[in-house]
């Protein structure tokens, strides 16, 4: 009875967003996986992350049939990759090769895949199987884009767009001065991990946080922030919807009135 009402209500939340303004872009932070397994009686918190990974798939799913065409994930962070123990991060590597990398490469799914992060802090295998999703996927027709963020840090990822930046200019036979005198937000901006994809509309963080962690700190300055208190594994459809429908009363409230 309660899966039947819980079908009811999504299709309710569904029909109000016919007419609404939806995101192009929706970005979200996976957050809470090893919560929802000790939450769901697992002896091994580590579970939750095959949980989570697997989940992603379902989510991009829910995004595709809505027309939402890009998608950031944030699956590690830097300190995730270097900081955790190694038994963990191994568990962690392997699930970001067979549960996320392998299935994207396959006939069927929709996805071009990018990667944003220092991909040189991921063991070699799994830095392997990205790149091979990346290939594999980027000849895809269609239009649809996840990006996923691993070995990913905001800071990190401007400092580098500026190195990146300062080198091509002096590779060029630029002088600082010259840089100083035309550096500019786009500029820099190009040189992002996700340079030349359109920054979020929508942010979406799970498991109750209300922080953005280090995530795209430079491309959401103006995304609309929507934290959710379901841990990932157990984000829901409706609570994606939810998520949609606020963010659809939020730029309606925004949007100048016609003169």
């Amino acid at each position: 009875m309660v899966e039947v009402i819980r079908r009811l209500y999504a299709r309710r939340l569904r029909a109000g967003l016919v007419d609404a303004t939806l995101p192009r872009h929706v970005a979200m932070v996976m957050d809470g996986n090893r919560r929802w397994a000790r939450q769901m009686g697992f002896d091994d918190p580590s579970v939750g992350h095959r949980y989570g990974a697997a989940h992603l798939h379902e989510v991009a799913g829910w995004c595709a049939e809505l027309g939402i065409r890009q998608i950031t994930l944030f699956v590690a962070s830097v300190d995730n990759v270097r900081k955790r123990g190694s038994a963990e991060v191994a568990h962690l590597m392997r699930l970001v090769e067979e549960v996320i990398a392998e299935p994207l490469r396959r006939p069927g799914s929709p996805w071009r895949l990018h990667v944003a992060g220092r991909t040189d802090v991921l063991p070699d295998s799994t830095r392997h199987a990205l790149k091979l999703a990346e290939d594999g996927t980027r000849d895809r027709a269609g239009g649809f884009d996840l990006t996923v963020a691993i070995g990913y840090d905001g800071r990190t990822e401007i400092a580098d767009a500026v190195r990146r930046l300062l080198h091509r200019e002096a590779e060029a036979g630029a002088t600082l001065t010259d840089v100083a005198d035309r550096i500019t937000a786009d500029a820099i901006g190009a040189h992002l991990y996700t340079g030349g994809r359109p920054a979020p509309d929508l942010v979406i963080r799970t498991s109750g946080e209300r922080r953005m962690s280090g995530f795209l700190l430079w491309q959401a300055v103006h995304s609309e922030l929507y934290f959710c208190d379901v841990y990932w594994p157990g984000f829901r459809e409706v609570d994606f919807l939810r998520a949609l429908r606020t963010y659809a009363t939020r730029t309606h409230a925004v949007r100048p009135s016609p003169r």
